[in-house]
C-alpha cells in the first residue's frame, strides 16, 4: 500500500515533452460520437445537439495527495472520479476530459505510465474520452488538472439552488468512509516515521475504507436509476466537502433550510468501528470528512416511492423554511445547528 521510494527507471527528459505527451496518450480510442477530434491537434473539437457542462479539478501533491501511500494508479483513476462527479452532481453524462499534469524530476516515465493507466481505467469504465491536456516540469512535486466535459438535455439539467419546503433530502452510498481511510494511512505513516519500521502496516479487515479514500467511484448508477424511474431531483450536489458543508450549499442557493436526523445518516459497519478506534464523535467523519462522492439531492415528497426500494438511496430528512435554519436532530429529539467545517485538506483532524 505505501510507495516504493526506488520505483525509478527512465527520466522524463530523455523523451522530452512532445514524445512523453505521444507516449502517454498512444492508443487512445474515442468511446463518444460528439468527440470529433481528440489527442493530435492544437486543440480537440467537440460537437453536440445537447446542453455541455463544464468542470474542473486540480489536486496538488501534499495538499490533495501523499505519494507516501497513494498508488499512482489509484491517484489517475481518483483524478478523473473527483471531476466525472461533479458532471454526475448536474444530473448529466460526461463525455470527454482534459488532464494537463506538471511533475518534477523524481517521477520518472515509468511512473506517470501508472497515473496514465489509473487515467484510463477510470475512463473505460465511464464512458469518457480523454482529448487532450498538456504535460509541464515543477519544481516541487506533482500537480493534475482535470477538465471534465459532460451533457444532458437542457430540461434534465438539476442545480443546487431547486430545493422547495417539504421536499425530501435523500443521499446514495454512506457517509464518512474516505474520511476514516485517510486517517488510517495517516496514523500508519506516523507510526512509520517515528518507528524508522520498513514493515508494512496490516490493513486487514479496512480495506473499504482505503479504497473509498484512495480509489473512489463516482455514482453513475444513480443517474442512470433517475433516468429509468423518470426522477428529475429538485436540487443536487456531490459530496467533496462533507455532508454538513453540502447542504449549506443547497440551502443558501435554493434560500431553504433543512432538518436531517441523527439515526437516518447512512455510515459503514467498518466506518463506524475506525471512529470508535480513533476517539471521535460518531457523526463528525459523515458530516465534515468529505471525499465521499457520494450524490446529496432533494425530491418532492411525491416521488419517495419511487425511490423507496432502491438500497444504495437513503432518505435522511426534508426541507424547511429558511427562517427555520439548518439543524440535526438528535434520537433524542434535540436540535443542533449544522456548522459548514467541510474538508480540510491540509489537516488530517477536525
Amino acid at each position: 500500500m505505501f510507495r516504493d521510494k526506488n520505483f525509478q527507471v527512465t527520466n522524463i527528459a530523455e523523451l522530452g515533452e512532445f514524445k512523453l505527451i505521444e507516449h502517454l496518450t498512444e492508443g487512445i480510442k474515442i468511446k463518444n460520437s460528439s468527440t470529433k477530434k481528440a489527442v493530435g491537434d492544437d486543440a480537440a473539437v467537440i460537437k453536440s445537439a445537447k446542453t455541455q457542462v463544464v468542470t474542473s479539478d486540480l489536486l496538488t501533491e501534499g495538499i490533495h495527495f501523499d505519494l507516501t501511500y497513494t498508488p499512482l494508479k489509484h491517484l489517475g483513476y481518483k483524478a478523473v472520479v473527483v471531476n466525472i462527479s461533479d458532471i454526475y452532481a448536474m444530473n448529466a453524462h460526461p463525455k470527454q476530459i482534459l488532464v494537463s499534469i506538471a511533475v518534477s524530476g523524481k517521477i520518472s516515465v515509468e511512473a506517470l505510465e501508472q497515473l496514465y493507466e489509473g487515467i484510463y481505467l477510470a475512463c473505460d469504465k465511464y464512458g469518457v474520452d480523454l482529448v487532450g491536456g498538456d504535460t509541464s516540469s515543477s519544481l516541487t512535486g506533482m500537480t493534475i488538472s482535470i477538465t471534465a466535459i459532460g451533457e444532458a438535455a437542457k430540461d434534465k439539467i438539476v442545480y443546487r439552488s431547486g430545493a422547495k419546503e417539504t421536499d425530501i433530502i435523500c443521499v446514495s452510498g454512506d457517509l464518512g468512509a474516505a474520511y476514516m481511510g485517510l486517517q488510517l494511512l495517516e496514523r500508519e505513516k506516523k507510526i512509520m516515521q517515528e518507528t524508522g519500521s520498513s514493515i508494512q502496516p496490516d490493513f486487514a479487515g479496512k480495506e473499504y475504507v482505503l479504497e473509498r479514500f484512495l480509489k473512489p467511484e463516482a455514482r453513475k448508477d444513480i443517474i442512470e436509476f433517475f433516468e429509468k424511474e423518470n426522477i428529475k431531483p429538485t436540487s443536487m450536489i456531490d459530496i467533496s466537502d462533507g455532508l454538513s458543508s453540502e447542504l449549506h450549499h443547497i440551502c443558501k442557493q435554493s434560500d431553504v433550510g433543512c432538518r436531517i436526523y441523527n439515526g437516518k445518516i447512512p455510515i459503514d459497519l467498518t466506518t463506524g468501528m475506525l471512529v470508535e478506534e480513533f476517539n471521535l464523535e460518531a457523526l463528525i467523519p459523515a458530516l465534515n470528512g468529505g471525499e465521499d462522492y457520494e450524490l446529496l439531492f432533494t425530491l418532492p415528497v411525491s416521488d419517495y416511492d419511487k425511490i423507496k426500494d432502491n438500497k444504495q438511496i437513503r432518505v435522511i430528512g426534508h426541507i424547511v423554511d429558511k427562517s427555520e435554519g439548518l439543524s440535526l436532530v438528535t434520537e433524542d429529539g434535540n436540535f443542533i445547528d449544522l456548522k459548514a467545517q467541510g474538508w480540510n485538506h491540509n489537516e488530517t483532524n477536525l
